[in-house]
């Protein structure tokens, strides 16, 4: 399989500005998420896809390889598709690497895309959630899957419900690791398609594929991610390093 790796990256975020050009440890944040995607050997390509001059030349100053890319999209697959649809070579999938995530690890990167076979027609990560205090929290995305590894819902609530208010309840809960990979054909469709209510009630993107019936394959990691959002998860993250 040919894969292209990809990581949106945008300025102007909503929750914190500036995110991808903060200091962690003598390095942007961008840069970090590059080096690391970098190492993973998978990639026939990679990319930061932006759209601020600031982040496209600190990744030109690496010697890495950037794009402009248009402001107007809504979420990092509208920007992926520009991507795919503005350079020359073809490629099998495409992978949203999170622009947010510095320390992301490669071999989470290579689990992901050990299962992109061409029948997968999207693929994401989950993690065993062993710290159940996570399981109220709103902003760790909870997953619920069936038999064949493929999800069937995705939420901010505890999922699964415990009737009986016993934990785990014969049943294993996890986080959702927020990188997704594409075939080349879904990530068209997908671009296109319009916010979906249950998208719109939880504020998750997936949702909208899996309301359209598309099938979200997922594999899992033992790798922790840190996402920054928040000034408050940039001394997280510096503590971490």
């Amino acid at each position: 399989m040919k894969i292209l790796g990809v990581i949106p990256s945008r300025y102007a975020s909503k929750r914190f500005p500036g995110k991808a050009m903060v200091d962690i440890g003598g390095k942007t944040m961008i840069q970090r998420v590059y080096e690391q995607a970098s190492k993973c050997n998978s990639y026939s390509e990679l990319i930061v896809a932006t759209d601020d001059e600031r982040i496209f030349n600190n990744i030109k100053s690496l010697g890495g390889n950037a794009m402009m890319t248009s402001s107007d999209h809504m979420n990092g697959t509208e920007r992926c598709n520009e991507v795919l649809e503005t350079i020359s070579s073809k490629y099998d999938y495409v992978v949203n690497i999170q622009g947010d995530e510095p320390f992301v690890h490669p071999e989470t990167l290579e689990n992901l895309n050990s299962i992109l076979d061409g029948n997968v027609e999207i693929g994401t990560l989950l993690k065993k959630v062993e710290d159940h205090s996570i399981l109220g929290n709103p902003n760790e995305i909870k997953v619920v899957i069936n038999k064949r590894n493929e999800a069937l819902y995705f939420s901010r609530s505890k999922i699964p419900y415990s009737r009986n208010d016993t934990e785990m309840s014969g049943s294993q809960y996890f986080k959702h690791i927020g990188i997704y990979a594409y075939r080349s054909d879904i990530l068209t469709k997908i671009s296109q398609l319009e916010a979906s209510p249950l998208e719109l009630s939880e504020s998750l993107e997936q949702l909208r594929w899996l309301e359209n019936g598309y099938k979200i394959n997922v594999t899992f990691t033992d790798h922790q991610s840190i996402g920054i959002d928040s000034p408050e998860d940039l001394k997280e993250a510096t503590k971490y390093l």
